[in-house]
């Protein structure tokens, strides 16, 4: 059974483009527009990764990250899920919300669909 991924991203050529990507290296994919959409899924989908983009609508990914670890920390049965981010901001503001909030990886747009294909499998243990 293919491992499932929850892709948060506002732009829908990017939620086009990842999805078309991860889908044709055996993943499942599953999207969001908002992190209010991503957090819902979180629940109805059990995803196995999240790609998270940081700045979204309703929702941004900040408080998806505070919800997801508190979800975490709270609720029997919701595993802690590996979250590589989707960002368009500076290197060294992404590198210290890494550390601070213990995401598996970074990925700067525009991105290079090997490196992202490449943070996937290594958030995913594979």
């Amino acid at each position: 059974m293919p491992k499932k991924i929850l892709l948060a991203d506002d732009d829908p050529n990017i939620l086009k483009l990842v999805k078309l990507r991860l889908e044709a290296n055996g993943y499942e994919v599953v999207t969001a527009s908002d992190g209010e959409e991503c957090m819902a899924k979180v629940f109805s989908e059990k995803p196995q990764l999240i790609l998270l983009d940081l700045m979204m609508p309703k929702v941004d990914g900040y408080a998806v990250l505070v919800g997801l670890k508190e979800m975490h920390g709270l609720q029997e049965g919701i595993p802690d899920i590996p979250v590589v981010v989707l960002t368009a901001m500076g290197d060294s503001r992404v590198k210290d919300l890494v550390q601070k909030e213990h995401i598996a990886d970074y990925v700067l747009k525009p991105f290079n669909s090997q490196d992202l294909l490449a943070k996937v499998k290594k958030a995913l243990g594979e």
